[in-house]
């Protein structure tokens, strides 16, 4: 169970650098919350996975698969009001295009 924990664990991470990654990458806000809110989901979704994993079936465990949870349901909404608000504020998303020839 601990190697399994590791793996959920080691995915987890990925998927949180790729979207610190996407951060720095993006040109601008709309763009870089999109990446980070997919990225982050998916990211603590596999970190609790691993650490419920590893805690096994404790009271502990419950605990984790309520935040689990929280952050699964959570994570979108907060996500949309914050660039909803961006939005309503006169942020706009940037009209720039790049080419990768």
């Amino acid at each position: 169970m601990t190697y399994l924990a590791v793996i959920l664990m080691v995915i987890g991470l990925f998927f949180l650098v790729v979207g610190s990654i996407g951060m720095l990458r993006l040109p601008d806000v709309f763009s870089r919350a999109h990446a980070l809110s997919l990225t982050d989901s998916l990211g603590a979704i596999f970190v609790l996975a691993g650490l419920a994993v590893y805690e096994g079936f404790t009271i502990n465990f419950l605990r984790i698969v309520v935040v689990l949870l929280l952050v699964y349901l959570m994570n979108p909404v907060i996500s949309h009001a914050t660039l909803r608000a961006a939005y309503r504020n006169g942020l706009r998303p940037s009209k720039e295009e790049k080419n990768d020839d």
